[in-house]
């Protein structure tokens, strides 16, 4: 009974780690998305930690501030 209580709470600590290890990875999905609109990753990374779902919104509704994307390279050549 002592090795199944110590091997359990070893399980359960190796599988809170993992779920910690998957709900940080997922919180970099909103905050990505929300830098590439011009927004704060950091701002959005730690809203997601806590309010994923509502993160995950607003980083797709925010308007993109980053300004308008620079024209494609063209190249001059006059030869």
């Amino acid at each position: 009974m002592f090795a199944t209580t110590i091997l359990g709470f070893t399980l359960s600590v190796i599988w809170f780690y993992m779920l910690f290890i998957v709900w940080v990875i997922i919180a970099f999905w909103p905050a990505r998305v929300a830098a590439s609109k011009g927004h704060s990753f950091w701002g959005y990374f730690i809203l997601s930690l806590f309010f994923f779902p509502l993160a995950l919104i607003l980083a797709y509704m925010v308007k993109d501030v980053s300004g308008p994307s620079a024209p494609a390279a063209t190249s001059t050549d006059n030869s």
